[in-house]
């Protein structure tokens, strides 16, 4: 897992250094810039980009956040959540295929799955967490009448892509090889020997040389060190828990607590998580508490690639969660903000992402498991559960919405996050009502605006 880790850090950092962390930075630039709230917007697309790369959601903040954190404060937004927004952003990173923080390839070990399974597996929640945060940067950018950038201040789309299209190559390589279901270790060399040829090929614009060479290695060495460091210490404490017997004495204590029923287990597997990995990294994280909730979740019937996808997403979440967070703290040196405060509204930006592992868990589905039609259906009202859901964790769609007004608009969003023809059939006729009665609501402002 370790070899496997290291060329698929090694590719990310090749990629961004040798240009293509710019050509994805200018290329959310100029696709979103313009656009309401377009400075927020462009930190959510390029933080997932380079999050692909990457897979650390402290280095995304870093080398994004440097800049799109003062490109916020610039254009209005607070301190708090231009840095949150960043972290949010940043911490979907380590979701995103086909790095994922290092934790597919330790999932490959534990599950028996192959990797192309477990990335693509991924690729839908890491989708619905991006599409969750966008959704509450926009409405909030809306509620706050923030506009996008300057047209001089935005890369015209045409020539980005004129200019880098080359650097998608390397990712093109990397999916077809995963698609024809080469050995990681092979992916990871297709998609990095692409990178080093396309830097020499292009040496002017990529600036590649052989400094550049040996930085790449350094950090990825670096990277690796540091996550084996926390999953050899995360090791010694699996061991002891094992020889003692603690966590078989874990596993039963949830079931007494849970009552041996899958949401309170689900709710304690994900609260387990958050605090064991406040301040690990994502991989010890991940390791430790699937140790110990897994064999619970999985004695449930919860199939094994949805109980470690459930583990990983929490473990990833923990990096934004207050009081260590990790990712805050990183975003509040770059914005001279209060750390608490920037974790505190980045918690609020990822409320419904919260959601989506639960969903993923009663409707594998949305693992890209099952039927294609039901797969179809699933994502469909998934993505829609998700929109409905953000407008009530924001508060705000068009004008400001009143407490049982946002009740009434989460339940909804919830009956289409948790994928079941009753709960959607419930779920559409809740958002007629809504759509409805705000259209009278609105005729009735109107009039008394006339009169």
């Amino acid at each position: 897992a370790a070899t496997y880790a290291f060329m698929f850090v090694l590719f990310g950092t090749f990629l961004s250094m040798t240009g293509g962390g710019d050509f994805f930075f200018n290329l959310a630039a100029a696709v979103s810039g313009r656009r309401t709230g377009g400075p927020a917007k462009i930190a959510v697309i390029s933080s997932g980009m380079y999050g692909m790369l990457s897979g650390s959601s402290v280095s995304d903040v870093v080398t994004t956040g440097s800049i799109t954190i003062p490109m916020m404060r610039k254009m209005g937004y607070s301190t708090s959540f231009a840095a949150a927004t960043e972290v949010s952003a940043s911490t979907g990173g380590s979701l995103m295929p086909p790095v994922m923080g290092a934790a597919a390839f330790i999932m490959v070990e534990y599950t028996g799955v192959s990797y192309p399974e477990i990335a693509l597996s991924a690729l839908v929640p890491a989708l619905l967490y991006y599409l969750a945060v966008y959704t509450q940067v926009h409405l909030h950018s809306q509620k706050r009448d923030l506009v996008g950038m300057p047209p001089d201040q935005i890369p015209r789309l045409s020539a980005t892509i004129r200019e880098g299209w080359a650097y998608l190559i390397p990712l093109v390589i990397l999916i077809i090889a995963l698609a024809l279901e080469y050995s990681p270790t092979y992916v990871a060399l297709f998609g990095t020997s692409a990178v080093l040829a396309l830097a020499v090929i292009r040496w002017r614009q990529s600036g590649f040389s052989l400094s550049v060479f040996y930085k790449g290695l350094s950090e990825t060495t670096w990277r690796i060190i540091t996550a084996a460091g926390a999953c050899a210490a995360a090791g010694l404490v699996i061991a002891g828990l094992t020889v003692t017997g603690l966590s078989q004495k874990f596993a039963h204590l949830v079931y007494a607590m849970s009552d041996a029923s899958l949401l309170p287990t689900l709710v304690i597997a994900a609260a387990l998580t958050l605090v064991l990995g406040l301040g690990m990294p994502t991989v010890a994280a991940y390791i430790l508490s699937v140790i110990l909730i897994g064999p619970t979740l999985t004695g449930l019937g919860v199939p094994p690639l949805a109980a470690h996808m459930f583990v990983l997403y929490y473990a990833v979440l923990s990096a934004l969660t207050p009081p260590v967070a990790v990712a805050a703290y990183a975003a509040a040196a770059i914005a001279d903000g209060n750390p608490i405060q920037i974790a505190v509204a980045a918690v609020r930006l990822s409320l419904v992402a919260f959601v989506v592992p639960f969903a993923f868990v009663y409707g594998q589905e949305l693992l890209l498991i099952g039927e294609p039609l039901a797969i179809a259906i699933a994502v469909i009202t998934a993505v829609v559960g998700v929109i409905v859901l953000s407008i009530a964790a924001e508060g705000y769609f068009r004008r400001t919405l009143s407490g049982w007004v946002r009740i009434a608009v989460a339940l909804t969003g919830l009956c289409f996050v948790f994928p079941s023809f009753i709960s959607a059939s419930v779920g559409v006729v809740l958002l007629f009502v809504l759509v409805f009665a705000g259209r009278i609501a609105e005729r009735r402002r109107s009039g008394v605006g006339r009169r």
